[in-house]
């Protein structure tokens, strides 16, 4: 596996899949699939990814709670702790964005996805989209950017994981 690409996934990857269109009842094979690549090493998401995830009490939480918990990674590792320090000095300094979006932006797990993606060389997934003109928010794909880490989408993800659903 050496040279492969690993994957780190967003909140919004994951409950965005299982509300709408590969709802837990409609497509189990892409959970399936989730649970392959990770535990061939390919996929993870982080502790704080988690915490977000529980706050809805729901399916998505009780799944991860039994196939997925074991490839979430803490954040509290040296190299991501100064990772997500530059990012957050990044937001700071940005006078694009509202005092309310650096607040919530600081609050949410975006930036410490975004540092342990920089700091393990991991691609964020997600399902936000680059804006240079967003105020209200921090956009992941606009860190991204601003600090060389690479993101895709989740259908970029299972291409690129060679996953079919069917």
């Amino acid at each position: 596996m050496t040279g492969a690409r690993l994957y780190l996934l967003d909140t919004n990857v994951c409950i965005q899949a299982a509300r709408h269109y590969y709802a837990f009842d409609i497509a189990p094979l892409f959970w399936v699939a989730l649970i392959e690549q990770a535990a061939n090493g390919r996929v993870r998401s982080i502790d704080r990814v988690k915490t977000e995830i529980d706050k809805g009490n729901d399916d998505l939480k009780d799944w991860t709670d039994d196939n997925f918990h074991q490839w979430f990674e803490s954040t509290d590792a040296d190299d991501v702790v100064e990772a997500y320090a530059d990012i957050m000095l990044w937001a700071s300094q940005q006078a694009q964005f509202t005092d309310a979006a650096k607040a919530e932006f600081a609050g949410a797990a975006d930036g410490w996805l975004v540092a342990f993606a920089r700091a393990r060389g991991y691609v964020v997934v997600t399902l936000e989209r680059f804006d240079p003109l967003v105020r209200r928010r921090i956009p992941i794909p606009n860190v991204c950017e601003a600090f060389d880490v690479e993101q895709v989408d989740t259908f970029e993800l299972l291409r690129a994981l060679g996953v079919t659903l069917g």
